[in-house]
């Protein structure tokens, strides 16, 4: 009985209306007719949950039509491998009964189409639980060894789409180096956050309890926040196992867990005894909402062009900012103007600088003027730091509130008046009429006495740039701090040579010019925060009795108090009865302890086995906004502490954006949550999602109008196998990526393309074992090598983009448009499974599908996963018990190089009817051909095909050459030596089957696409047809515009 593979329709025929969005979206090409489905099997572990309609959703840049959802409802165990029930009668993923005979009952229930849900459940638990995860699972007898840490999420936060980004680079990295046989170790691990945790927990204390932390006290406001973490602290660890991440969960570790904390105690010691960290006095970045310094990199500029009105943190009216201010002070004869954008500070003010070469203040130098408020004299400073062009010339000098201030008072000896608290409130210094008052109300007072007292000169739009604290959104505020800073000049020179040495290499390489100017640079770090939560600083500071100066700070450190306290008594030389510790109440930066990752994750400072074998670590991948941020401080620390950089490459990705260029931001209403992506999600939760954040009433109106904009029916599911491979089908390297929706939608048709594949392969294939691939048809498999070479080639190069569009488009255009169309003949003309040319399609077929599920599984673990499962009973030589994640990764040195020119001489010019081609070529071309008849006849549909070649003896085919062409043929030219020629004479080419374009354009050699276009520019010429196309020109690239597809769709209807 032959297999009636006749009944296999192309999906263009298919009726309904989404049959265009999703054939363009790489849906399978073929599917059964429409025949009732056969369904004996009375149970099946999978439920269809039916929706109640079918909608099909547009809006401009997406498209998409609700699906019936699947879920996995089968009785496996969480932890065992999901269990694909076999039936006893029948295959219930077979859609019409007449390819029944095709498989014995053993067959394995397959659902009709893709669904995420049911792919994705059972897999990761059963990976995590037999340790395919984990470095010991893999014997390397080579020593070959991959590591690298994940970038440590915040303990507070859920993943957003640029750590999804940055999961599915480093996991189809650690996937493809574990196939490849290496030792992989990929850490997990959590932030705590200091700065975000602190501010969530104070808030739910404050909502359900109407308590500040103040009133907890340290200790028990500690124990709130350790019940909190407990609490909700794992839900960033599913959201990493949701997106499929193969990290070893036995190795996780949390930054404030014990041995991590006695990795920061030490790190902060021998940074100390090596003098690399000191305290001082100096201006730091203060946020006032916070209550605690920040670091630079934590300081965003907002540029503003003039007035603008802005929401501080605790102020209900906006601010302005962007305007600069003028004033006079009064001098024993006249006055001088100054100009400032902050008025506010003006009771700081110690001094009034001018520029040296400024004439029009020349005769001022060494003067005084009087201070409006408070009578003080200050004096008139010349320095050249001052710009001339600035305002009036003439600036205020408050050192205690401006980092260039600060700089004019060392140079000339001027003391520091602190006006503003770190409350944000006028301190004691402003007098009774300004105390208390918060910094921008008072901004407004002092003008307006500024005014009563006549002085008050002006107001103009200024363009500025104003310090934001990234943390809080509050306007920093400088001020004098006594705080820990880390020495940073000589590591980073270190940092720099290591670069320039090519000990480590940062890939894309322009980024080495921004870390050489960076660290060139570089100001020292300030590690202190006036926070509760985090490490706290293992310093103490000493009292010792009889002290003559109390001022001064007296400081010792130690891994433990007793520690620090023998320290104590050899540094000040006294009984250590005499000694009184009290340890520094700010904790440490979280930057400082994230920096120590990369070594503290595997046990430093103790000399453990996982230091030994994966310390260097090999790469570090993260997103190249945190080249300042982690990358540089990891480099500084880790050489440092360890002798060693902390790995030898860096690979710094693109930030995410949305599909309009736009930064994700939560007032704009574009941050996408990859969980909502992977398991779709209503415009209603969306808008709720909204509701739930913090954001000004008018941001929350504003994000929800884009949401109902941009998603007005929600989210479709497009499960994580599709987020993930549409990541990383965007070049990492170089500009930013604009992301949408649409585009991870597209992935997920890709996904349903695999599975009719493989559905349609598995009723191809007899259940009988397949012996290993014995004969292989020279083309496909030069494909596939070809395929697997520029895979090779793309993960060696971090080009990930490379690899999945080749992957791709080996999938959906040769392996299914062209091979596949190819053998369907020869399946359906078999005479059972002992024919010789049936069987050896099979195995071609099963082999072509195993490997290219293999090539993907780095970036599509859940699918291929499940496909490769259903694939080993019917000839898999892989252990039953085993995964695919642990396989060997093809090789192009595994496989055969077959001369992939050989089917390039490939044509289609597929009109129907009795077609004569004849091909003038070399005795050398003409053996190829002759190979490759049968799929030259069935591809380019032409009954016969006549080889005409100069005879050469020993090196001419067996079969004699035929005669020349007729004359009045259509020629091609394929290249020097090879000529098509059609005899169009006997071409009759009815309008309504000449162009194929959906089925065929795909699956063509661009050649034959240029051998068309010639055949139709000749055929014009002789009709004369007076609207005819004139041009025969092609593109040469795999696939045509559609403008292209309907020129030449013209041409066809013209003849």
């Amino acid at each position: 009985m032959q297999a009636p593979l006749g009944n296999l329709v192309p999906a263009d025929t298919d009726s309904g209306g989404e049959r265009q969005t999703e054939a363009r979206a790489g849906r399978a090409h073929f599917q059964p007719c429409k025949w009732p489905p056969v369904n004996h099997c009375q149970s099946s572990p999978s439920t269809v949950v039916t929706l109640p309609a079918l909608q099909e959703v547009q809006h401009p840049g997406m498209k998409w039509t609700e699906k019936q959802k699947r879920t996995y409802t089968g009785s496996t165990l969480p932890g065992e491998k999901k269990g694909l029930t076999r039936c006893d009668k029948c295959a219930c993923f077979l859609l019409f009964e007449p390819l029944l005979y095709l498989l014995d009952t053993t067959s394995v229930p397959f659902p009709q189409s893709y669904s995420p849900e049911y792919v994705e459940s059972g897999w990761y638990q059963w990976w995590e639980k037999e340790g395919f995860f984990t470095p010991e699972y893999h014997i390397n007898p080579e020593g070959r060894t991959f590591s690298l840490c994940i970038p440590p999420p915040n303990v507070t936060g859920t993943l957003h789409l640029g750590h999804a980004l940055t999961v599915a680079i480093q996991d189809s990295l650690a996937r493809w180096r574990r196939m490849l046989g290496c030792k992989v170790l990929w850490v997990p691990g959590c932030d705590h956050a200091g700065i975000a945790t602190q501010s969530v927990v104070e808030r739910r204390l404050l909502r359900e309890h109407g308590k500040h932390r103040q009133d907890y006290g340290r200790e028990e406001f500690l124990r709130e926040v350790w019940k909190w973490k407990n609490e909700k602290g794992d839900e960033i660890y599913h959201q990493l196992r949701k997106l499929g991440a193969s990290l070893d969960w036995s190795r996780a570790c949390f930054t404030m867990d014990e041995g991590f904390s006695r990795a920061v105690t030490e790190a902060f010691v021998r940074l100390c005894d090596s003098g690399l960290i000191y305290r001082s006095e100096a201006l730091v970045n203060w946020s006032c909402a916070l209550g605690s310094a920040i670091s630079d990199v934590e300081v965003e500029m907002k540029q503003l062009t003039g007035r603008t009105l802005l929401s501080v943190p605790g102020y209900e009216k906006r601010i302005e900012f962007g305007t600069m201010v003028t004033f006079a002070y009064p001098l024993e004869e006249g006055e001088v103007s100054v100009s400032t954008t902050r008025p506010e500070t003006i009771l700081g003010d110690v001094a009034i600088a001018v520029h040296p070469e400024d004439p029009r203040y020349k005769d001022l130098h060494g003067r005084a003027c009087r201070h409006p408020f408070t009578e003080r004299l200050l004096p008139i400073i010349a320095d050249a730091l001052v710009d001339k062009e600035l305002g009036t010339g003439a600036v205020k000098v408050t050192p205690a509130h401006d980092h260039t201030d600060f700089l004019l008072s060392q140079r000339h000896s001027l003391p520091h008046l602190t006006v503003i608290g770190g409350d944000g409130h006028m301190t004691s210094l402003c007098g009774q009429w300004l105390e208390g008052v918060r910094r921008f109300d008072a901004r407004e007072r002092v003008m307006e006495a500024l005014m009563e007292k006549k002085m008050f000169r002006g107001r103009r739009d200024h363009p500025m740039s104003l310090p934001v604290c990234s943390r809080s959104g509050d306007v920093i505020e400088p001020l004098l701090r006594k705080q820990w800073f880390v020495r940073c000049g000589e590591m980073a020179g270190k940092a720099i040579q290591a670069v320039d040495d090519g000990e480590l290499e940062i890939i894309p390489s322009f980024y080495t010019k921004t870390w050489r100017n960076w660290l060139s640079n570089i100001s020292d770090w300030c590690i202190s925060r006036q926070l509760w939560w985090g490490h706290q600083i293992p310093a103490y500071r000493v009292s010792l009795p009889n002290s003559k100066n109390n001022q001064e700070e007296l400081w010792t450190w130690g891994r433990t108090e007793e520690e620090a306290r023998q320290r104590a008594v050899t540094k000040f030389k006294t009984l250590p009865s005499d000694i009184t510790l009290s340890q520094d109440t700010d904790v440490l930066d979280t930057w400082f302890s994230s920096g120590l990752f990369p070594f503290a994750m595997l046990g430093w400072p103790r000399k453990t086995p996982d230091l030994a074998q994966f310390y260097p670590n090999t790469i570090l991948e993260t997103g190249s906004d945190l080249i300042f941020f982690w990358v540089a401080r990891m480099v500084m620390l880790g050489t440092e502490l360890t002798g060693q950089l902390p790995f030898k490459q860096v690979l710094l990705h693109s930030l995410v954006r949305d599909k309009h260029g736009r930064k994700m931001s939560k007032s704009l209403g574009n941050v996408i949550d990859p969980l909502d992506v992977i398991s779709g999600v209503s415009l209603e939760r969306l808008q709720e999602k909204v509701k739930e954040g913090n954001l000004d009433p008018r941001e929350t109106t504003v994000a929800m109008e884009a949401q109902r904009k941009d998603f007005p029916k929600g989210i479709p599911e497009c499960g994580a196998d599709a987020m993930r491979f549409a990541l990383c089908s965007h070049k990492i390297h170089g500009e930013d990526i604009n992301l949408s929706v649409s585009q991870v939608l597209s992935c997920r048709h890709f996904c349903n393309k695999m599975w009719q594949t493989v559905k349609l392969f598995l009723i191809i294939l007899s259940l009988r074992q397949i012996s290993p691939l014995s004969s292989i048809d020279r083309w496909i498999c030069s494909q596939l090598y070809s395929t697997v070479l520029q895979c090779e080639r793309g993960f060696e190069n971090y080009e990930l983009h490379s690899v999945t569009s080749t992957l791709q488009s080996f999938w959906v255009h040769s392996l299914c448009d062209v091979y596949l169309e190819c053998v369907k003949p020869v399946l359906a003309a078999g005479n059972g499974a002992e024919d010789g040319e049936v069987q050896r399609a099979r195995q071609i077929l099963f082999h072509c599908v195993s490997v290219s599920l293999a090539l993907l599984s780095p970036f599509m673990p859940y699918l291929t996963e499940e496909l490769w499962q259903r694939l080993q009973p019917h000839g898999g030589t892989a252990d039953p018990s085993t995964s695919l994640c642990v396989q060997g990764y093809p090789q192009s040195s595994q496989l055969i190089d077959l001369l992939a020119y050989c089917f390039q001489y490939l044509i289609c010019i597929n009109p129907p009817g009795c077609v004569i081609v004849w091909v003038v070529c070399t005795p050398t071309q003409a053996k190829t051909l002759l190979r490759f008849a049968p799929a030259v006849n069935t591809l380019a549909r032409i009954s016969n095909l006549h080889l005409h070649y100069p005879d050469d003896g020993e090196n001419s085919p067996h079969v004699p050459s035929a005669p020349r062409p007729p004359k009045g043929c259509a020629v091609g030219v394929v290249n020097h030596s090879c000529q098509l020629h059609l005899d169009v004479q006997v071409v009759k080419i009815p309008v309504q089957r000449c162009y194929h374009a959906d089925a065929c354009l795909h699956k063509l050699f661009w050649l034959s696409l240029l051998f068309r276009l010639r055949v139709i520019s000749w055929i014009n010429r002789r009709t004369q047809s007076p609207n005819a196309e004139r041009r025969s020109s092609v593109r040469c690239s795999s696939y045509m515009p559609k403008l292209e597809h309907r020129n030449i769709k013209r041409r066809f209807q013209s003849v």
